[in-house]
């Protein structure tokens, strides 16, 4: 489950030199890929970038312990096994790395014969645990982290099936904010022929332009004024697995060039660099913007178009599906219970048709926003009408991605206070967008001028 080699790929954390090396020089001569770390902190900085199976590590260690990166790792829903190096004696430490999710120990001194063993046995309990759990989300209605039952949901999972087996160059993902396309990225990944090389995220709208180049393409040293050490970009880190460009309509024209120029030939340069590196990783693209209206614009390159658009997967609204709300509702209920120790037993007729009703302009992420403050701040056992959101409970948003509150929207018989509306609607512009100024202004229908006027007199900037 490494890039194209036999094995697996490890992090072993420990912050005596000895051990740490011992246990990689054996896993290595198993075959495995063997990445090391001093302590918790160095471990999650590695991560991403290697993208393990498996993590080993050492419970006493100076910066971050064993127990603290356990939890970080469940905390970031990161699902994969860890096997705990102990000491005889440390029983507390090992009650808890239990509870984390710790599936066996290996206890100082250890016997290098057997770590073979128990790495072999917990990586094949996890591959087999794996194939049940995807065999349960199936009739349970879900595809990984994604939930839904509805006949759209069905659609894409059927779509997303058929992609498991195909080795795709490129994958457009589009759809409204809010929807999920990132969880449809990850998914297509994580189910498909690169799933054991690593995944790379770069969202093109929060960044500059002078460094969205820098960032994809990496860059020889002195190649401009901060380039002080030559750098990887993420097409070259990510060899043998796949990079996820977010939000693909916000990239500049020049970089939709060089971006169009790597895809064609499959080689690409660094930025003031003059070799050809091959493009070795799968590409997924997701936007919601309509790249045929912005091609029509003047605004994106139709050739790009052309080429993201080969495998196109579209991602319904909820608004389209809301046979999917209970789910939904349920499944972040349980979530936040769990995070924040509620216990919320669950939602009210009256406000689970409130929540089936409402259109949800900003979709999955909205929904869970809303599920979120309720669980933390109002609800202690059943979620009720009086909780929702006055928009939710009373108003009519409209029915498009980018409408505030339309014509259509009814005033409560109890009234509302105006300034405290308009600053929910900043705010729920700016949770959507991510921070996106001028992606907040669209929703809004406003200027950017307009809204940094108003971010500045609800103190919001």
């Amino acid at each position: 489950m490494t890039n194209g080699r036999a094995g697996y790929t490890i992090i072993v954390v420990d912050d005596e030199d000895l051990i740490r090396w011992s246990l990689a020089e054996h896993l290595r001569g198993e075959g495995h890929t063997v990445h090391e770390a001093r302590d918790g902190v160095e471990c999650l900085e590695k991560f991403d970038e290697v993208a393990p199976d498996l993590v080993i590590t050492d419970l006493r260690m100076p910066r971050m312990d064993g127990l603290e990166l356990m939890r970080r790792l469940r905390e970031a829903d990161h699902d994969l096994p860890v096997i705990v190096l102990t000491a005889h004696g440390a029983v507390d430490s090992a009650v808890e790395a239990t509870r984390l999710g710790a599936r066996a120990y290996l206890h100082k001194p250890f016997d290098l014969r057997e770590v073979g063993l128990a790495v072999a046995k917990v990586l094949e309990q996890h591959r087999l645990a794996t194939e049940v759990r995807y065999l349960r989300d199936r009739e349970a209605g879900s595809y990984g982290r994604i939930i839904g039952v509805s006949p759209a949901m069905r659609r894409l999972f059927e779509t997303l099936e058929r992609l498991e087996d195909v080795d795709a160059p490129t994958v457009l993902v589009v759809g409204e904010s809010g929807t999920g396309k990132d969880l449809i990225a990850h998914a297509i990944h994580e189910r498909g022929p690169r799933r054991d090389g690593p995944m790379m995220e770069v969202d093109c709208a929060s960044l500059p332009e002078q460094l969205i180049e820098s960032e994809l393409f990496g860059h020889e040293r002195g190649a401009f004024t901060d380039a002080k050490a030559t750098k990887r970009g993420l097409f070259e880190v990510a060899r043998g697995g796949t990079i996820f460009l977010d939000e693909i309509g916000e990239m500049s024209p020049a970089t939709q060039a060089r971006l169009l120029r790597a895809l064609e030939s499959r080689r690409f340069k660094r930025v003031g660099g003059v070799a050809d590196i091959q493009l070795d990783a799968g590409v997924i693209a997701a936007t919601n913007r309509d790249l045929a209206v912005e091609v029509n614009r003047g605004r994106f390159r139709e050739d790009l178009f052309f080429r993201l658009n080969v495998i196109r997967v579209e991602v319904p609204p909820l608004r389209e599906r809301t046979e999917d709300v209970p789910l939904l509702v349920d499944h972040f209920i349980k979530r936040f219970n769990r995070e924040f120790r509620r216990e919320v037993r669950g939602v009210s007729e009256e406000a689970m048709a409130c929540l089936k009703r409402y259109p949800w302009p900003g979709n999955v992420r909205e929904l869970r926003n809303v599920i979120e403050r309720i669980v933390i701040l109002e609800a202690r056992d059943v979620i009720r009408a009086e909780h929702l959101p006055a928009e939710v409970r009373f108003g009519r948003a409209g029915t498009g991605s980018g409408a505030g509150l339309p014509a259509g929207f009814v005033l409560p018989e109890e009234g509302v206070n105006l300034e405290e509306l308009e600053r929910s609607l900043l705010v729920q512009a700016m949770t959507r967008t991510d921070g996106n100024q001028s992606a907040a202004a669209r929703l809004l229908g406003i200027s950017r001028y307009a809204l940094r006027y108003r971010l500045e007199k609800y103190g919001l900037l």
